[in-house]
């Protein structure tokens, strides 16, 4: 703790590192907040992104593929549908709710929830500073307790000096980070899905005569229809251990998972209950597609063979061994895991399609992370209002958006709770606000006696 205190008026109260979906939540509630109490209980609050816009899963943002969850799990219809950021008011402002109400669905396309998600961050434009990433969190004491972070920040690809913003709140939602198989390097010729339609765009080849997509999930089988679609003299090959892709359980029931006061019976459960309740419904998230797209996909291996040209091939029960570039192609070998036999496919491309895992959080805390309380995994602490446990003394707190399914439940890292979330994590900041007011008054009177 070697930073030195700075004058008060340095200090924001909160600094949101990221600004994906669950920090834009978070931004709307503290201007909601913001707008409906007096000047002195406002909150102040920045934003460091390191994208140059706002983007969230840009490469998959592909024609046809849909949100898998309801609208109304939008960024504050679940903590406050009166708000003028719902998806419906989007819709209003866009001159399309009487068209989307005739369209009778509930699951937007995904690239209109984009659509809707910019429009929402463009509201925050003077809150936010794009290019630039957020590297260190410091904290800083006075009188014997922490009262603030120093949040070291760059911006991101210019030969600019870090620079430290000041804040007693720091709140990390740094999102998800694709995840590759051990050994693999992504190239021009081997990519992850994340960046897929960025990829297709600038391309090596003319026009690829072949595919090889790895993974069972739902980006895996809406990568797998769109190369087949949109390349239709190529071969698709589709590689996973399954026997064939999963469905997704999304009955009524069981979406109770997603519920906000299941997180309340998640947090406060036995760790071999956590456990239990995880592992019984990863259906619901986890190497599962939506079953109209698995439908839809045996359509096409069936009536390929009907016509006797087999473009799509599903290699199920199958693991990728190994892929190596060789000249202008991806030599990829597969195994079939019941007999062991092996297959060489020599493909153009080759996709993994091989899902995310949330950030460490250690990356970004720097200097906090010695005093941050972990579990018997090495997992950080955190308590239901998403505040970190640390060693740390004093009012200054970090909170966590995303990286908390380990404490809070499957919804962690899903839209589906983002909403009331941010709500829950505004109530404690501006708690934590209050208290520190007023020790601050009594810091001065000290002072000044």
């Amino acid at each position: 703790m070697a930073e030195e205190p700075h004058r008060r008026t340095d200090v924001l109260d909160v600094v949101g590192i990221g600004f994906g979906p669950s920090n834009l939540a978070l931004a709307i509630a503290l201007a909601e907040h913001n707008a409906a109490v007096p000047e002195q209980e406002r909150v102040s609050a920045h934003f460091f992104e390191k994208q140059i816009a706002f983007g969230w899963h840009r490469g998959m943002l592909m024609p046809g593929t849909t949100m898998q969850v309801s609208h109304l799990k939008d960024l504050v219809t679940m903590r406050d549908p009166t708000s003028r950021f719902t998806f419906l008011a989007y819709l209003h402002d866009k001159g399309r709710l009487t068209d989307f109400i005739n369209h009778k669905i509930i699951f937007p396309s995904r690239i209109e929830f984009h659509d809707y998600l910019e429009w929402a961050a463009g509201a925050f434009r003077k809150e936010v500073a794009y290019g630039t990433e957020a590297v260190d969190v410091r904290p800083v004491e006075e009188d014997g307790e922490v009262t603030h972070f120093a949040v070291t920040a760059h911006s991101v690809g210019l030969p600019s000096k870090p620079f430290v913003q000041r804040a007693r709140n720091v709140v990390v939602a740094g999102g998800l980070r694709p995840h590759l198989p051990d050994g693999a390097v992504l190239s021009d010729r081997v990519w992850h899905t994340g960046e897929l339609l960025g990829r297709l765009e600038r391309l090596p080849v003319p026009r690829p005569r072949s595919f090889t997509v790895v993974g069972a999930g739902q980006s895996a089988a809406e990568a797998v229809a769109h190369l087949h679609r949109e390349f239709p003299d190529a071969d698709v090959h589709a590689v996973f251990r399954r026997y064939g892709y999963s469905p997704a359980d999304d009955s009524s029931f069981v979406n109770r998972i997603f519920d906000p006061d299941a997180v309340d019976r998640f947090h406060g459960a036995p760790e071999d209950v956590k456990r239990m309740m995880v592992d019984y419904h990863r259906s619901t998230n986890y190497s599962v597609v939506d079953l109209d797209l698995i439908d839809e996909l045996y359509r096409r291996v069936y009536q390929e063979k009907v016509g006797g040209h087999q473009r799509l091939h599903v290699h199920g029960l199958s693991h990728l061994l190994e892929a190596r570039t060789t000249g202008n192609s991806v030599r990829a070998t597969v195994e079939f895991l019941p007999t062991g036999e092996r297959r060489v496919l020599d493909t153009d491309i080759l996709v993994y399609a091989t899902g995310y895992r949330p950030m460490d959080v250690r990356e970004v805390l720097g200097g906090v992370t010695p005093y941050v309380r972990t579990d018997e995994h090495g997992r950080p602490r955190v308590r239901r209002d998403y505040r970190v446990e640390t060693g740390l003394r004093g009012t200054a707190a970090i909170y966590l958006q995303g990286p908390t399914e380990h404490s809070h439940g499957l919804a962690s890292g899903l839209l589906s709770n983002t909403a009331v979330r941010a709500g829950e994590i505004l109530r404690a900041i501006t708690e934590s606000c209050r208290t520190t007011t007023g020790s601050e008054r009594r810091s001065h009177a000290r002072h000044a006696s």
